[in-house]
């Protein structure tokens, strides 16, 4: 096994806890070390990653993305239905506001269910704390 930095000691308690709350709760027969195998494989909790999946296909899942130039001098925060048409559009120059920095790449993105929520957290990444969080944890 792998040693984990940190304060945490591996198989405890507190440690079981973060990967409930991150990839939700066991089924009926399994511990924590089936839902860290789950993790492990990418599987996560199957109900969710069908649920996204027929959201994305229906068009109502809100992206939030970051956009990086190839240069990696200029980033670019934006809110859409389609990323990869998004993108396509900004590479293109279509984008009056990024067409002279392209072309760019998908730094991150963040889905979203929730239209009001993508708005308000695309909001807090061009303010000056969002940019911050954003360079450091995005």
């Amino acid at each position: 096994m792998q040693e984990v930095g940190g304060s945490i000691p591996p198989g405890s308690t507190s440690l079981c806890r973060l990967r409930l709350l991150r990839l939700g709760e066991p089924f009926r027969s399994e511990g924590c070390l089936a839902v860290a195998q789950r993790a492990r494989a990418g599987l996560g909790e199957p109900g969710n990653r069908v649920l996204a999946f027929v959201l994305s296909e229906a068009g109502l899942m809100k992206y939030v993305y970051i956009l990086e130039s190839l240069d990696s001098k200029h980033f670019y925060v934006g809110i859409t239905d389609d990323l990869r048409a998004r993108l396509a559009k900004h590479n293109a120059g279509e984008v009056p506001h990024t067409s002279k920095y392209g072309p760019w790449r998908i730094r991150t993105y963040v889905a979203f269910s929730d239209e009001a929520l993508a708005i308000a957290f695309e909001k807090y990444l061009k303010s000056h704390s969002g940019r911050a969080f954003a360079k450091k944890r995005l």
